[in-house]
């Protein structure tokens, strides 16, 4: 069935099931970000919100597992991305390129930390996307 043959309840069926699928993985993406910071910074592994953090070892720490987390939302949109689930995944990965270029500036015009921190989220963001939602691809073949 083309989409220009689809019945406009069914069109606004998928677009409802797109908009969850970006949902699920932007909402996982932040709580999963935001409680590990959270979770750091109450064990006094990072410094208190507000401060800035120049330890390259920590940057390095929260670079680790954003990268994990991206890679976990790329996966998570194309799991609920009710069709197309690659073009799911390239405008998620350019979503969270264009969030993460915001951090740059933010970076470079207010005392966060060092620069290349949010400069490797902006690169490594589509990329990063982008392989989980090939691993699920890759998984979807492998068992159907």
């Amino acid at each position: 069935m083309s989409a220009s043959t689809l019945s406009a309840p069914a069109h606004s069926r998928r677009l409802g099931r797109s908009i969850a699928a970006f949902a699920v993985a932007i909402i996982a993406n932040v709580v999963l970000s935001v409680g590990t910071d959270q979770v750091l910074r109450v064990v006094r592994v990072y410094p208190p919100w507000g401060e800035p953090m120049y330890d390259a070892s920590l940057n390095l720490l929260a670079l680790s597992y954003r990268v994990v987390f991206s890679i976990l939302s790329g996966y998570l949109v194309a799991r609920f991305a009710p069709h197309s689930p690659m073009k799911h995944a390239a405008i998620l990965g350019a979503i969270a390129v264009v969030l993460s270029a915001l951090g740059v500036v933010a970076a470079l015009t207010q005392e966060l930390g060092p620069v290349w921190y949010p400069i490797a989220l902006a690169v490594l963001a589509f990329p990063c996307v982008w392989l989980g939602a090939v691993q699920y691809e890759r998984l979807v073949r492998s068992t159907g």
